[in-house]
């Protein structure tokens, strides 16, 4: 299974929006894995992780072709995960198709934002709950509940074909003891989380720092839901984290962890493969 990664920047990307500070200034001076568009990734060129307002920026980017998804996948609804107004130009008269070419999978907010946006329109939508197990072409999607602390379902996404398995993980501070009992012993093959906050401690819980996400994977090796097999790479970075590319590799990597960066692919195979 592979992943690329679209983007690895939180809500206002690196550098940030209006702000100038420390790591915003590295990036526009260095360039490189230091900018960071809003958080999106893509598996196997073919399941869309979320629809971010810079998604066409990384298909240019990537050199690739919407028309490649067969599923669109939506950990929530905040504006740096789904920009709802982007669907439109998948239908006429954007284009000559009639109907929507991908599924939509996502929590009963984000299906009723796609509703009212578009409530004539033939569009395919799966409804996710917590620990609901969806089928998607070959592919086995679980949705696991964030501690995001929002007023809906945030979900983490665990996708398993083929006898390998992921779990993609944004927006997700430390999890609440059933989605720890839910991974215990599952031995992923793959992680990506992320590590929002940085060497920043914040007081806000729904995301994770760096102290947090050492936290969350020793807990997981520890209920052998990885190990030293397992590839660990984060993402969805914010500017007040407070530490360039280069720096979160230092510090990721005494933890097992190495940071992702925009268009990075990761390769996920089992222990087997």
């Amino acid at each position: 299974m592979k992943i690329r990664l679209l983007g690895t920047g939180a809500a206002d990307g690196i550098p940030g929006f209006f702000i100038n500070n420390e790591v915003s200034t590295y990036a526009k001076k260095h360039g490189g894995k230091d900018l960071r568009t809003r958080s999106a990734a893509l598996i196997d060129g073919c399941v869309k992780i979320d629809l971010p307002p810079d998604t066409i920026c990384q298909l240019h980017r990537d050199r690739l072709d919407a028309s490649d998804w067969s599923a669109l996948v939506l950990t929530h609804s905040h504006e740096d995960h789904l920009a709802v107004s982007e669907i439109q130009y998948a239908l006429y008269p954007f284009t000559e198709l009639e109907q929507l070419p991908f599924t939509i999978y996502g929590n009963s907010k984000i299906k009723q934002l796609v509703r009212q946006r578009y409530p004539y329109w033939p569009i395919e939508f799966v409804e996710m709950t917590s620990f609901g197990e969806y089928t998607h072409a070959d592919y086995k999607i679980t949705a696991l509940p964030a501690n995001h602390e929002i007023e809906e379902e945030c979900l983490n996404l665990l996708f398993e074909r083929d006898g390998v398995s992921l779990l993609y993980a944004t927006d997700t501070g430390i999890w609440k003891e059933p989605t720890f009992e839910f991974l215990a012993g599952r031995r992923l093959n793959g992680l990506v989380i992320e590590c929002t906050e940085g060497f920043h401690n914040a007081s806000y819980e729904g995301h994770l720092n760096i102290e947090r996400l050492s936290f969350v994977l020793n807990r997981l090796r520890a209920d052998f839901a990885i190990d030293e097999n397992t590839t660990v790479v984060t993402t969805h970075h914010a500017h007040s984290g407070m530490a360039t590319h280069a720096q979160l590799e230092a510090a990721l990597a005494p933890i097992g962890a190495e940071p992702g960066y925009d268009g990075c692919v990761v390769e996920v195979r089992s222990k087997g493969g």
